[in-house]
């Protein structure tokens, strides 16, 4: 069975906003998690929403744009205007995979698995396709999180112990 701290790194993985990026630092700076574990665990946390968000999404707006014509209008527009707009962005390697992977696996703020999940819906990227390529997105910024984590304990330690 997990333990409180672990389900808080789950959690605080699989929140839109920390994601990977604050569930690292989180289990091994203030838990004292080992490395492994703690990137395991965030890596499992920010996946558990990914794929009944993605499955959602398309439910959620067909519904509403059937069901309310404000709703309706509005995201249609939005498609249009977003897909106008980044879609030589998105498509810049003739691949959007791609781009998309790039997207997730930057560890930036507001560039995750949430983000992810709502670009592939936008530009049509498939279930299964999508699900993969964040996957692979949220493990690459895991890595980079987790040694940049790493690597500024071991400076840390070097400078001022």
């Amino acid at each position: 069975m997990l333990f409180q701290q672990e389900i808080i790194v789950i959690l605080s993985g699989a929140a839109p906003i920390s994601e990977v990026r604050g569930a690292i630092p989180l289990g091994i700076l203030l838990f004292g998690m080992p490395p492994l574990k703690t990137y395991l665990l965030s890596v499992l946390g920010n996946l558990l929403p990914v794929v009944p968000l993605l499955f959602f999404l398309e439910r959620f707006s067909l519904f509403s744009m059937r069901r309310f014509y404000f709703m309706n209008r509005f995201l249609s527009w939005l498609f249009e205007y977003t897909r106008s707009r980044h879609s030589d962005h998105f498509h810049y390697w003739g691949w959007a995979p791609v781009a998309l992977f790039v997207f997730v696996a930057i560890p930036l703020p507001l560039t995750g698995a949430w983000s992810g999940a709502l670009v592939a819906f936008i530009f049509g990227v498939p279930l299964r396709r999508a699900s993969l390529i964040i996957f692979l997105g949220i493990v690459s910024a895991a890595a980079v999180v987790l040694a940049t984590t790493l690597f500024g304990i071991t400076i840390f330690n070097s400078v001022f112990l």
